[in-house]
C-alpha cells in the first residue's frame, strides 16, 4: 500500500502544491491560438544544447560513451525513463537505450569490438547474439537532487534491442519495452518483441532478463499501469496499431502472466481513430470502451494488431506515450489527425476522450513521449521533421513550449520528473545526452 500510495503522490497534479497555477494570456497574436504564454518566452542557450524560459537551467548529467561505476560505457540512444524515490533522499533515474544488435563501435556498453563483454556479463544478457550482442537494455542514474550531481550510474538490463519507451510501476521497476519483432536469426540469438521489468535500485547489477512474453509480443513503445487495479495499459508502434490491456494472475506479478486484451469502442467495431480520412472521433469527444480477449498473445506473425482489428478492435495511429497521472492514462499517437501531426487520449474509467488534435505542426510537431508533470500538466516530447521542443499541455487543452533543442536534428525523449518535483529530466537522444533541468517550477503561467 506504501509503494500505491506514493505512486499516487508521483502522479498527482497536488504532487508539490502546483495546483491553481493557471494564466491563460494569449501566444504571439493569434486570437483563437491553441498556445499560451507557459513559462516565458525560451532564452537561446549559448551552448547550443537546450533553449529553456528565463530562471530556467540544465546540467548535462549523461553522455554517451563515459565510463559508468561498473566499468562499462553509457550506451548511446537514451529514450523513456521514469523516477523513483531512493535512499536517503537520493533519486533513481532508470533510462532505456534505443539500440540494436551491433560491434559496440557506435555508442555500446562494451566499448568498440565490444571488447568489454565478458563471459560473466554474457549470463546475465537476454541475448547474447549470433553475429553480435544485442545491445539495447537500461541503465541507472543514482542522483542527488539537493546537489544536483550524478552519485553513481550503472547498466541495470542487457541483451535487449530497441528498447524505446515504457513506464513505471507502483512497487518500484521500470518495465521496458522493445519496439521490434525481430527473430532468431543470424543477427539475434532469441526472438525479441517483448517487455521486461527493470527493479529500480541504488546497487549496481543486472536485472534478471526475463521476457514478460504475456504481455504479448508486438512493436512495443510504452506502457501505464493503474494502481487502483494493478491493470497495465500498453501502446503499439504502428501506423495501424492497437491499445492493449493486460490483467495479470497476479497484480504487481507480471512474470507469472494474465490476459491480454484490446480496447473496442463500444457500439464502433472497428473503429479508425486516427482521423486521417475523414473525422470519426472529435476532439473532446468520449467514447465508451469495452475490452476484448487477445488470442495467441506471442505469435510470431507479428499479426496481433489484424486479427484484433478484424474481430472489432479500434485503430489507432503510432501509439507511443503513455503516462498515469490525473485519474487517468494519457497516451499520444504520433501521426494521428487530420495532417498527421498527433493526438493525445485520455483513458479515464470506461471512457476514452480525445484530449488533444492540433493539426498544426507550430504547436505541435509529432509528439511522441509524454509524462505528467507535478502540477497536472501533460509534458510532450516531440519527434518530428522540425525543431523538436517540450510541449505542455493544460488540463483545458491548451499548449505553450518549454523547451527547444538547440542542437538541432534529434528527438527530445523520456522526460520524467524527480519524485520531489524539483528536477526534470530529459534526453536529447541523437547526441547521447541526458539532461537535469531545474527552474521556478512553482512559477505562475
Amino acid at each position: 500500500m506504501k509503494a500505491r500510495r506514493q505512486f499516487l503522490l508521483n502522479a498527482s497534479a497536488t504532487a508539490i502544491g502546483f495546483a491553481g497555477l493557471r494564466s491563460f494570456s494569449a501566444f504571439a497574436d493569434k486570437k483563437d491560438s491553441q498556445a499560451i504564454t507557459g513559462y516565458g518566452d525560451l532564452q537561446s542557450d549559448p551552448e547550443d544544447v537546450i533553449d529553456l524560459p528565463k530562471g530556467f537551467s540544465y546540467k548535462i548529467i549523461g553522455k554517451a560513451g563515459e565510463k559508468m561505476d561498473d566499468g562499462l560505457n553509457l550506451p548511446g540512444a537514451p529514450d523513456g525513463m521514469a523516477t523513483f524515490k531512493g535512499p536517503d533522499g537520493l533519486t533513481l533515474l532508470v533510462r532505456n537505450h534505443e539500440m540494436n544488435a551491433g560491434s559496440g563501435a557506435k555508442g555500446g556498453a562494451f566499448g568498440s569490438g565490444n571488447k568489454n563483454l565478458t563471459d560473466e556479463l554474457r549470463k546475465s544478457m537476454y541475448d547474447s547474439g549470433k553475429a553480435a550482442p544485442a545491445l539495447g537494455g537500461t541503465s541507472t542514474v543514482v542522483y542527488d537532487t539537493k546537489k544536483q550531481k550524478v552519485v553513481r550510474q550503472f547498466l541495470s538490463l542487457a541483451g535487449t534491442i530497441r528498447n524505446c519507451a515504457g513506464g513505471p510501476t507502483p512497487w518500484d521497476s521500470w518495465v521496458t519495452c522493445e519496439e521490434t519483432v525481430e527473430k532468431a536469426g543470424k543477427l539475434c540469438a532469441k526472438d525479441h518483441g517483448w517487455c521486461f521489468e527493470v527493479p529500480a535500485t541504488d546497487q549496481p547489477k543486472l536485472a534478471a532478463p526475463v521476457p514478460l512474453k504475456g504481455m504479448g509480443r508486438f512493436n512495443h513503445e510504452a506502457i501505464a499501469v493503474d494502481p487502483d487495479t494493478g491493470y497495465v495499459y500498453e501502446t503499439e508502434d504502428r501506423h495501424d496499431g492497437l491499445i492493449y490491456r493486460f490483467l495479470p494472475k497476479v497484480a504487481g506479478k507480471l512474470a507469472q502472466g494474465g490476459k491480454l486484451q484490446a480496447l473496442v469502442a463500444a457500439g464502433k467495431k472497428s473503429l479508425d481513430t486516427r482521423n486521417w480520412d475523414k473525422t470519426t472521433v472529435r476532439l473532446g469527444e468520449k467514447i465508451a470502451v469495452t475490452w476484448m480477449d487477445v488470442d495467441d498473445v506471442e505469435s510470431p506473425k507479428d499479426d496481433l494488431r489484424f486479427r484484433g482489428f478484424a474481430a472489432g478492435a479500434a485503430r489507432f495511429a503510432r501509439g507511443e506515450g503513455m503516462w498515469y497521472g490525473n485519474n487517468g492514462i494519457y497516451f499520444t499517437c504520433t501521426n494521428g489527425g487530420k495532417k498527421k501531426y498527433g493526438q493525445v487520449w485520455k483513458l479515464a474509467g470506461k471512457e476514452l476522450e480525445l484530449f488533444a488534435e492540433p493539426n498544426d505542426k507550430d504547436v505541435v510537431d509529432n509528439c511522441d513521449n509524454l509524462t505528467v508533470a507535478p502540477w497536472g500538466d501533460v509534458i510532450l516530447c516531440e519527434d518530428g521533421g522540425g525543431k523538436q521542443y517540450l510541449v505542455g499541455v493544460t488540463p483545458k487543452g491548451m499548449f505553450y513550449k518549454l523547451a527547444h533543442n538547440s542542437s538541432g536534428g534529434s528527438e527530445l525523449a523520456g522526460a520524467t520528473f524527480s519524485p520531489d518535483g524539483s528536477t526534470l529530466f530529459v534526453n536529447i537522444q541523437g547526441r547521447g545526452l541526458t539532461l537535469a533541468v531545474t527552474g521556478p517550477w512553482e512559477k505562475a503561467r
